[in-house]
């Protein structure tokens, strides 16, 4: 029941699907006019062709509930950053040494969509869970850019746990940012190879309603099974929010 796949919202799907096999090192499983399925190792990225006519409500503040950013584990943050830097990419956040002892980047795919290299395994503040820390820690360097975790901010983490433990995410660690004035922490939900990044704010954070078919993330998907719906999910059965927004499609639906 880990996250099996990201759909991503493209404008060209050609033209995503180069800048995803160029600096993400993707492989292309199957491609057409309409869509394009990669390979990031530990899960797929679908590129799922739209016209541009709804407008995204995604907003680069991170006190906005929701979808945040897709994070990449890579050998070499600064060097894959180098290859973004000399190819016009827009850039969020150049390379850094971040809490948690890793080096880190953030920049933008074609349709806007945040993306994240990560370097070196997490040292966590707090452990929750020491055998799925050392689980995630034994994954290794990765050969290529492989799918790490997918980050939303939320307005109560007990209600996310709750939220997604019938799906068999647990709880191992914790982040604290303790240089940030909104009261800032980071708390990590894991399933298999795969991680939700869980930002919470002692400021106050302002929902975001998702804007279906906008350009951008769309969805992540997860095989639940008979987990699924998740709990006090009420929506139709292939297609849920969670408490702060993010979709979640079943993947055996």
């Amino acid at each position: 029941m880990s996250i099996e796949s990201i759909t991503i919202n493209v404008r060209d799907v050609a033209a995503s699907r180069a800048f995803y096999t160029e600096h993400l090192a993707a492989q292309v499983m199957e491609e057409d006019h309409e869509h394009a399925l990669l390979d990031l190792v530990t899960a797929t990225i679908r590129l799922q062709r739209v016209d541009g006519s709804v407008a995204s409500s995604w907003h680069k503040d991170d006190l906005h509930r929701g979808f945040r950013h897709i994070g990449f584990k890579v050998a070499d943050t600064d060097a894959l950053f180098a290859g973004v830097e000399a190819d016009g990419v827009p850039v969020h956040l150049a390379p850094i040494d971040a809490e948690g002892g890793v080096r880190i980047a953030f920049f933008y795919d074609p349709d806007g969509t945040l993306l994240e290299f990560v370097q070196g395994d997490l040292q966590y503040h707090h452990v929750v869970d020491q055998e799925l820390v050392d689980a995630e820690h034994g994954l290794g360097v990765p050969d290529r850019p492989r799918f790490d975790h997918v980050a939303e901010t939320v307005d109560s983490f007990e209600a996310t746990q709750a939220f997604y433990a019938p799906l068999g995410f647990r709880h191992h660690g914790s982040i604290d940012q303790p240089a940030d004035p909104r009261g800032f922490g980071i708390r990590f939900l894991t399933q298999g190879s795969t991680v939700l990044e869980i930002f919470t704010y002692e400021a106050e954070t302002t929902p975001t309603a998702p804007a279906p078919g906008a350009p951008g993330f769309d969805s992540i998907v997860v095989s639940g099974g008979e987990a699924w719906p998740p709990r006090g999910a009420g929506q139709h059965d292939d297609l849920v929010l969670d408490p702060d927004g993010l979709v979640l499609r079943n993947g055996l639906g």
